[in-house]
């Protein structure tokens, strides 16, 4: 079965950001979008025509994308979850939070997140392809160049293969750079032997980026085409992270998998990058 880039769409227009957004990348991997309006129980029967409308739109302007719709019944964030797992890739739309940029986590799609077992895309509302690219020369925002750098954000103690994989084909189909970000703290005083030497300090960051390197190495034989940026920085995850983010045309970050007690979550870096990211985010769960 061919897997769709899926968009959930209802009449806001951060989700037809996310339907924009969506249809660009369905025509980068060469997939059909689906888009899907869920309707509540007892909601207007009239709510069908949303998708329909939104369909005829994407056409028109992208002509090379195969569309389909699907008008679901049911409680949202199921309805969502489920139509995500059937997908290559699921993409919501969220507000943004006005001059400091980054996403308005509502209970739908945060919900969707953490339970999808399939990578979910975040849009915010305004997203423009111009935002994914670089500048022209005389520093307008331009479609027409080259893409930013996917930003990765790494954890080099558990780096998981299904995050590595979407992260490197997501530069590859954008022929761009991939900048994998990993955020590391000092040890604490009393921990190292050596700790507030100078010399030590060196050398323990050069451990750090090694072993980034080293996780790295076997991605960039298997993509020798995409450009890999190591970023290996001291300080929180989050903060590094959010601050290589800058200038992305897309942040991946990993949320594991958790079937005991706590249940499904979204861990406090992923959800840092979400509230804070200007750029579309792709959460991709992972054991």
């Amino acid at each position: 079965m061919i897997r769709t880039v899926t968009a959930g769409l209802d009449d806001s227009p951060e989700s037809r950001a996310a339907v924009e957004w969506a249809a660009r990348e369905a025509l980068l991997r060469r997939l059909p979008l689906k888009i899907v309006n869920v309707r509540e129980p007892g909601a207007p029967a009239g709510t069908a025509v949303v998708p329909r409308a939104a369909a005829e739109d994407v056409r028109l302007r992208h002509p090379r994308v195969e569309v389909v719709t699907d008008q679901l019944t049911g409680d949202p964030a199921a309805a969502l979850t489920e139509a995500a797992d059937g997908a290559e890739l699921m993409v919501l739309g969220s507000r943004g939070l006005g001059t400091v940029g980054g996403f308005l986590l509502g209970a739908v799609g945060l919900a969707v997140i953490a339970r999808a077992e399939r990578p979910v895309v975040l849009v915010r509302a305004g997203e423009r392809a111009a935002g994914e690219h670089r500048p022209d020369p005389a520093g307008v925002p331009s479609a027409g160049t080259p893409f930013r750098p996917v930003v990765l954000g790494l954890d080099t103690g558990t780096p998981d293969d299904t995050l590595l994989e979407f992260a490197f084909a997501a530069a590859a189909c954008r022929n761009t750079a991939l900048r994998a970000v990993h955020g590391w703290t000092e040890p604490r005083a009393g921990v190292h032997p050596l700790y507030g030497d100078a010399a030590a300090r060196a050398s323990y960051a050069r451990g750090q980026a090694a072993v980034l390197t080293e996780v790295l190495r076997p991605w960039r034989r298997k993509f020798p085409d995409v450009r890999v940026i190591e970023a290996s920085r001291c300080g929180g995850a989050a903060r590094v992270l959010v601050g290589a983010a800058r200038d992305a045309a897309l942040v991946v970050v990993g949320r594991r998998v958790r079937t005991g007690a706590i249940g499904a979550r979204v861990g406090h870096v992923t959800h840092a990058v979400l509230h804070h990211a200007e750029a579309p985010v792709a959460v991709v769960p992972h054991t």
